[in-house]
């Protein structure tokens, strides 16, 4: 019969240092992204890096209050618009919360602040968001 694990063995997740960069992750959470997300989680955090992102929002805050805090807090952020697309339901209406996102993030204009913008058709964000081209 096997025996039970001391409790001295068993390793409890703790929080990461407050030393720790983070990387706040505007990202989709819909099933078809979910190998993406872990990519993302699993890259950033082999790197030494905390992800963070609104799936630790409380459903007590307002939520948008809580995006520009885990921004502000972020030293890093990964924008991937690569699923704003039109939606089935009509009337046909994109959602806009991944590109809102990354606007507040330069609307902080945090200068310590690194983002990234990923996007799933080459050349598309020249054209649907050309104010970012340097």
């Amino acid at each position: 019969m096997p025996t039970r694990p001391s409790r001295k063995r068993l390793r409890s997740v703790s929080k990461p240092a407050a030393s720790a960069e983070s990387v706040f992750l505007n990202i989709p959470y819909d099933p078809a992204f979910e190998n993406l997300l872990l990519a993302y989680i699993s890259a950033i955090s082999a790197f030494g890096f905390t992800p963070r992102a609104t799936l630790e929002i409380p459903f007590s805050q307002r939520r948008l209050d809580r995006i520009v805090e885990l921004i502000a807090e972020s030293d890093y952020s990964v924008h991937d618009l690569s699923r704003v697309q039109l939606d089935k339901a009509a009337p046909r209406t994109p959602r806009f919360n991944m590109p809102f996102e990354l606007g507040v993030t330069v609307g902080i204009g945090n200068p310590k602040h690194a983002w990234v913008v990923c996007e799933s058709k080459a050349h598309r964000i020249k054209k649907s968001l050309s104010d970012i081209k340097s």
